[in-house]
């Protein structure tokens, strides 16, 4: 029960840094692209590949941090439905190229995040 809650308080601290980083680079790129959606993902490949080695080795994080922070803190910053539904947006518009792009850049930069922060972390680890 105890990791439940600690989960659930990450991802509503998750959820919220998602919102405050989506309408800062809205602000700063605007809304014709995803980039909000696409930056909070990215963020979350490289800190969830970078959380996991260090979490399982338990040098620095025990399993119920490591489950707040992964599943609680990351499950709620990061959004694979708000990537699904501008995705169709773009679609919808007409906007092919736009949407083919959006799709391409979370799958390669995602997994090229998340490749980056397990090298990171299995060295800090």
């Amino acid at each position: 029960m105890e990791r439940l809650l600690w989960v659930m308080l990450g991802g509503a601290l998750g959820s919220g840094a998602r919102y405050l980083a989506v309408a800062g680079v809205q602000a700063r790129w605007g809304t014709a692209f995803p980039w909000g959606t696409l930056t909070v993902n990215l963020a979350g490949s490289f800190l969830l590949g970078l959380l996991l080695p260090i979490g399982l080795r338990g040098t620095w994080l025990g399993p119920t941090a490591t489950i707040a922070l992964s599943v609680g803190l990351l499950g709620g910053f990061t959004t694979y439905s708000s990537f699904s539904v501008e995705t169709l947006s773009l679609l919808q518009r007409g906007a092919f190229a736009a949407a083919l792009g959006n799709v391409a850049a979370t799958l390669v930069l995602c997994l090229a995040a998340s490749w980056l922060g397990v090298q990171l972390g299995e060295r800090l680890g």
